[in-house]
């Protein structure tokens, strides 16, 4: 069985996650290096864009480009709130390892981060006929992810929990307010594209490479 998934799996998303990978490495053990901040730009393009391609491949160029417009302006604005008032996610700031932000609050790539993200855990969750539980399913999966994704994001300055948290520095109220704004952001994508046949792999590679890294 694992061979077989070893060989079902495309040669240049293997090669994608040992690059993402040996970044991250790189990323931990060098952080002050000239170039950095240019350098998690293109990383996180070059992350987020199979994704974006599959996306207009399988929605069309119209539905693709407001499904993105769409999430970006919701990931914008939840991260705001939560940045000013500490909700959902509880009280935390971004530091300056992900560059500049928008209004001194929230990076400017966080929309190329975060958009993927929600639409790889969608077409993973493809198979609920009833799109509320499609949404929850995406949901929990953006929760797992985030488990995974928190803790180096943590460690290298991404962002900042004052309070601190029993889980690698992050308190539990992180994790209930990606299930909230989770559904939020899946119930957005889900309405805005015609979701109707099955997705393609290629909606997940953002998602795996991400992971990698």
């Amino acid at each position: 069985m694992f061979t077989q998934l070893i060989r079902a799996t495309p040669r240049p998303l293997i090669l994608a996650c040992a690059l993402a990978l040996g970044a991250a490495y790189f990323a931990a053990r060098f952080p002050d290096v000239p170039g950095a901040s240019a350098g998690a730009y293109i990383s996180t393009f070059l992350i987020a864009l199979p994704s974006a391609v599959a996306l207009f491949s399988y929605l069309g160029r119209r539905q693709a480009a407001l499904s993105l417009l769409a999430l970006s302006a919701f990931g914008y604005t939840i991260e705001t709130v939560g940045v000013v008032t500490g909700f959902p996610y509880g009280s935390f700031y971004y530091g300056d390892a992900l560059g500049h932000k928008l209004a001194g609050l929230v990076p400017y790539l966080l929309p190329i981060s975060y958009a993927p993200l929600v639409v790889g855990a969608v077409a993973a969750s493809w198979g609920s006929a009833r799109r509320p539980l499609h949404a929850l399913a995406a949901a929990l999966l953006l929760v797992l992810m985030d488990g995974v994704l928190d803790p180096g994001a943590v460690s290298l300055g991404f962002w900042i929990w004052p309070e601190g948290g029993p889980y690698y520095g992050v308190p539990p109220t992180n994790y209930a307010g990606w299930l909230f704004s989770g559904t939020l952001a899946a119930s957005l994508l889900l309405s805005i594209g015609r979701w109707r046949s099955p997705p393609p792999p290629g909606l997940l590679d953002n998602a795996i490479i991400a992971l990698s890294f």
